[in-house]
């Protein structure tokens, strides 16, 4: 491996990660879309979903384009234009498609939205094929799943602040209930947004991000380049169906939380954003937390940053919601709930498999509390499983594209392509949730949850068969 590889190039790192934040912020933007859109266009839970639905299956679409793309040019697509131009393209999907929230708030087309969310997210689907397994090659390959870590760490400031701002462009200081109002003011937050995508669009061109990462083309000639396709490695089959189930259990918790906050405690659809924003900074205090590894090889150095890096994080939460003029009383008893995370990614040791076992577990105690109890107990359990998510994308994505070599950015395609779980299942859990109630049907996120161990266990053996071992790997002093 070349010594430029030997640490991680933070010159190129930082304009990439600029990409995940706007992911974080669009998503996490929806929940806030989903009570305005069902109130105002009057929809059942289950409708209010195809929020969800039309920006996920987005990423499924925007992946069969791409395959096909590549399958007409008799060339992988991305490396045939390089990187760097597949975001920049990316990105101007993206913009467009935030052009049709104007005459979709202007004539108050439901369907117009949602096509204006699919467009966007079929920006945000070449995007991930491309960033994420360049933010695997920006450094050495050890650390790899900790610089995805990190930049997921950056995606989740976006889905803490995102609910706060696009509350407010919204309900701003009227929250009286004026859902006229509300669907019109949805349009200049995401006119602002695609004229962001733009720039950094052009950014982006003129960055020094590589065109064809070394890391990535170093393994072309691996021991398995017989295989034609990366559907021949189950490494990565197993991980698509991980991916589906991972953003599913990610994105319903969160998803059908306003509708429990509303009909069992009473809230009020303006009062709900800062516990959605909670659940998006969960994310980000695990992902915080689990990157301290990308940043020094020093043990005694990553044992402070391991307490320092997930309360720095929430401290970004409260800051940002004192800002918004929020009562924070509630939040400071979530800093214990904190220190179950640290416990969890401390004895994980940094192996991506054993990180996704052990949270993969407590996201299922997370959820059977919540069902359990309730009042303000069930909030912080459900809220709780964004800590137990925060790391379980880095972790399934390195797992399920080690050893593919030049089969990378297909692998890398088929695991976006599985986005769309956070779509299908946040409709399945809301349609689920009409005949068992709201509560119980978090029943869906512990059968995710249950096949991400499954997946954890079964995993560690393929790669092991292929002479790919994390603990030797990923040893780093421990």
């Amino acid at each position: 491996m070349s010594s430029e590889n030997s640490k991680t190039n933070w010159g190129q790192f930082i304009p990439l990660v600029i990409v995940f934040f706007f992911w974080g912020f669009v998503a996490a933007s929806n929940d806030i879309l989903i009570p305005v859109f069902k109130k105002a266009f009057d929809l059942t839970q289950g409708q209010s979903q195809f929020v969800s639905i039309a920006f996920y299956i987005s990423y499924t679409v925007g992946s069969l384009i791409y395959m096909g793309v590549s399958v007409l040019m008799k060339q992988d697509l991305i490396n045939k234009i390089g990187y760097k131009n597949g975001l920049a393209l990316g990105l101007v999907i993206s913009a467009l498609g935030t052009l049709l929230f104007y005459p979709a708030a202007n004539t108050g087309s439901y369907a117009l939205m949602l096509a204006g969310l699919f467009i966007v997210g079929l920006g945000f689907s070449l995007q991930q094929t491309v960033a994420n397994p360049l933010a695997i090659a920006l450094g050495p390959i050890k650390t790899g799943s900790q610089r995805l870590t990190l930049a997921g760490g950056i995606n989740n400031f976006g889905t803490t602040i995102g609910p706060l701002i696009v509350s407010f462009a919204i309900f701003g200081s009227t929250a009286s209930g004026n859902t006229d109002m509300s669907i019109e003011s949805v349009k200049i937050p995401y006119l602002i947004l695609g004229l962001a995508f733009i720039i950094v669009a052009v950014l982006l061109k003129f960055s020094s991000l590589p065109e064809h990462p070394e890391t990535i083309e170093e393994t072309t000639e691996d021991s398995n380049s017989s295989k034609t396709s990366a559907l021949h490695y189950s490494q990565l089959v197993l991980g698509m169906v991980a991916i589906f189930l991972y953003v599913g259990v990610e994105v319903s918790t969160a998803s059908n939380l306003p509708a429990y906050m509303e009909s069992k405690l009473g809230f009020a659809i303006g009062d709900i954003a800062p516990y959605i924003s909670l659940y998006w900074a969960s994310l980000m205090i695990g992902r915080w937390t689990g990157a301290v590894e990308a940043f020094t090889d020093n043990m005694s150095t990553q044992k402070i940053l391991r307490f320092l890096a997930p309360y720095l994080a929430f401290g970004v939460f409260l800051l940002v919601n004192a800002t918004a003029k929020h009562d924070l009383t509630p939040f400071y008893i979530y800093g214990l709930i904190i220190l179950v995370l640290i416990a969890a990614d401390m004895a994980s040791k940094g192996n991506p498999a054993r990180m996704l076992l052990i949270f993969s577990v407590l996201g299922i105690i997370a959820l059977f509390i919540g069902m359990a109890t309730s009042g303000m107990i069930s909030v912080y359990a459900f809220t709780s499983v964004g800590l137990f998510c925060s790391t379980l994308w880095p972790c399934i994505f390195t797992l399920a594209v080690s050893g593919l070599g030049k089969h990378t950015s297909q692998g890398s395609s088929f695991l976006i392509m599985m986005i769309m779980g956070g779509g299908i299942v946040s409709w399945l859990q809301g349609a689920v949730s009409e005949s068992i109630g709201i509560q119980n049907s978090y029943i869906i996120g512990v059968l995710c949850f249950a096949y991400l161990a499954f997946y954890a266990w079964k995993v560690s053996g393929i790669l092991k068969k292929q002479g790919i071992n994390f603990d030797q790997k990923l040893s780093g002093g421990h």
